[in-house]
């Protein structure tokens, strides 16, 4: 999808270092420190526009959230969203997913949340998926022992594919789910795209999964 030009977006990214956080290589191993608290990091990659981010916070106010987004034009629309919730346990970064490493220690992050992950269709673009083994092994040195994935998507053949990553990585399924909106979810947040595909009747698959 085309990412619309925001002008403006540099120098939001400047006015608000507080919320999308500037250089964040230098609080690896700090991001408790950061917040101000011990409670668990959760992190997003892809957070988009920031609904979903927003909307764990306010139900889980005892842990620290964390969005990863590259699109500079996106992030600054999830940094206003955070603005205006004038919630203290949300923190984005216009970073990479292939840096994570160097942002985060071993045992820092609690849980991973990949929702609606560019598909990358084609076979010679496998690397790029963020379920490819590769991403595996950096989300498994900065994790918890009990840390957990949780995979959501409305792409099937993405969503078999991650299935058959995780198995092969030796990762345990704790929920393969092939409706998500049938469930009826209570403590389901939905993210802009989940909305937008389950109103044209598309299913939503999800699936948790953790490192043995």
């Amino acid at each position: 999808m085309r990412q619309r030009n925001k002008p403006w977006a540099d120098d939001f990214l400047k006015d608000n270092p507080h919320i999308i956080i500037p250089n964040p290589v230098e609080n690896k191993a700090k991001w408790q420190s950061v917040f101000g608290n011990n409670n668990p990091i959760h992190i997003e990659i892809g957070t988009g526009k920031g609904q979903f981010l927003v909307g764990m916070a306010k139900q889980f106010p005892e842990i620290n959230f964390i969005g990863v987004e590259l699109a500079k034009s996106i992030i600054v629309t999830a940094g206003q969203k955070v603005i205006d919730s004038k919630l203290d346990n949300i923190l984005l970064l216009n970073e990479d997913a292939e840096k994570l490493q160097e942002i985060f220690a071993e045992n820092e992050i609690a849980s991973i949340y990949l929702n609606f992950s560019d598909p990358w269709p084609k076979n010679r673009h496998e690397k790029r998926r963020l379920t490819y083994h590769t991403f595996l092994e950096q989300y498994k040195k900065i994790m918890t022992a009990s840390g957990e994935i949780i995979f959501k998507t409305d792409n099937r053949g993405l969503f078999e594919y991650s299935l058959v990553s995780f198995s092969k990585f030796g990762m345990m399924l704790e929920e393969v789910n092939l409706d998500l909106h049938d469930h009826q979810d209570p403590l389901n947040v939905m993210t802009e795209y989940e909305e937008k595909f389950s109103e044209k009747g598309q299913l939503i698959y999800r699936c948790r999964a953790r490192f043995l």
